[in-house]
């Protein structure tokens, strides 16, 4: 077989640099390897903490468990893998054809590319497509843009002009503002599930990005789209402009899943493997504030409890890093849900709680449990826990009545339900 060969480029404060390269003659054999050049330079940091700066390469689970985490997953990836004529499986073509703009600062990128780059605008018409055509559109935005964003919905990086209330499609090295979401047509309500859950986990503490619902007719499943400003994204000292619009700056981040060396798919917790925990170990180690990030994302798990969000798994808890990459952070909350409304959903969690998955057996003594496990001290981890509980209501019945009297009447009975799905709580 051939051997394939690309280069990992990290845009800092702007600016492309080659972090190393991926070689292989397939995808289960491929492996990253930090360029000497960029080692030698005096001012390395590592793009991944399951990628530490070193001169061998890393081994090819290694690489395809970080590289591989970048892409889409399920239907959204099946539906861009068949368009593109490539295997599911073969991480490395579809990252090599989605990788101009992926989540963080990343690029992957050969040698012989021409650099694209462009803003288009998209008509209201357009829009109204994505948020009606379903996968089918964003499938065919996705490969249009060369734009890789991870999880396994239907969902695009779109450019928003806030003063014109005007959407531009980024094509090529264009970064996008805002990733933006389709309503998912077998769970009624989703778009305004999600804005509500956000708001009311703002209001209970929980660090959140700016996010809206894009409502393109009546405010039906098919006529609305979840829009998220993206906090891997800055105009905080950009200075250049394309198509008149200001272009704003990379900045580094990789989810925990990532950061762990764990598989996409092995996302979700088995028996032993104590992921929260070992988010913690990765805060205490690496965080430059280390107890406040401990604490934040203790209330975030707390919350995601409390409005019964069983899919929070580890995919969906990110670093940050500083725009020149010497410190990290927890990255504020996102993809927060409250799915035990739907009859589909599972009641197991996606981590245990003090050694319990089921949610409905997960109690106070639980957290108390998790807090040894985790290694917080209980009384700040209590005094965390009783507030999430204590806000939460009313919380919720605020936010439901911010999206009531802007014209999403359904956010009341949403509000309604996910109140019903978790009375046990507090009895």
């Amino acid at each position: 077989m051939k051997m394939r060969k690309y280069n990992v480029g990290l845009e800092i404060h702007g600016k492309q640099i080659k972090v190393g390269t991926i070689e292989g003659e397939s995808s289960e054999t491929a492996q990253f390897t930090y360029s000497g050049e960029f080692l030698s330079g005096g001012d390395a940091h590592p793009i991944s903490v399951a990628l530490p700066l070193q001169w061998e390469a890393f081994s090819s689970r290694e690489t395809k468990n970080f590289f591989d985490g970048l892409l889409p997953e399920g239907f959204m990836r099946r539906a861009i893998a068949g368009n593109m004529h490539f295997d599911e499986g073969d991480y490395l073509s579809i990252l090599h054809n989605l990788g101009k703009e992926c989540l963080g600062a990343l690029r992957i990128y050969t040698d012989e590319e021409e650099s694209v780059f462009s803003y288009e605008p998209l008509s209201p018409k357009q829009v109204e497509e994505l948020a009606s055509e379903g996968a089918t559109k964003s499938t065919e935005l996705v490969i249009k843009t060369h734009l890789s964003l991870t999880g396994a919905s239907g969902k695009v990086g779109l450019y928003y002009e806030d003063s014109a209330d005007k959407w531009y499609l980024p094509v090529g090295l264009a970064p996008s503002t805002h990733i933006v979401k389709q309503s998912h047509i077998r769970l009624d309500g989703i778009v305004t599930n999600e804005q509500l859950s956000m708001l009311t986990a703002s209001k209970c503490g929980v660090q959140i990005p700016q996010s809206f619902i894009i409502n393109m007719g009546g405010g039906l499943d098919s006529e609305v789209l979840f829009a998220t400003r993206r906090y891997d994204r800055t105009f905080e000292g950009a200075t250049k402009n394309m198509d008149g619009l200001t272009i704003p700056l990379r900045i580094h981040q990789e989810d925990f899943a990532q950061a762990m060396g764990v598989a996409s798919f092995d996302k979700y917790e088995k028996e032993g493997q104590d992921y929260a925990r070992r988010m913690f170990e990765i805060l205490r180690t690496y965080a430059t504030n280390p107890l406040e990030d401990q604490l934040a994302l203790w209330r975030r798990i707390v919350f995601n409890y409390v409005i019964g969000n069983t899919d929070s798994h580890i995919k969906n808890f990110s670093l940050l890093y500083n725009a020149d990459m010497t410190g990290v952070r927890l990255a504020p909350a996102y993809d927060i849900i409250g799915t035990l409304i739907y009859e589909s959903a599972t009641r197991e969690l996606s981590f245990n709680i003090g050694g319990i998955r089921n949610i409905d057996e997960v109690k106070r003594d639980s957290f108390v449990a998790m807090a040894g496990m985790v290694g917080l001290g209980e009384k700040p981890a209590l005094r965390v826990y009783d507030e999430v509980l204590d806000r939460f209501e009313s919380a919720l019945k605020e936010s439901a009545k911010e999206l009531t009297d802007i014209g999403f009447e359904s956010a009341g009975s949403i509000c309604e339900r996910i109140l019903q799905s978790r009375k046990k709580m507090f009895l």
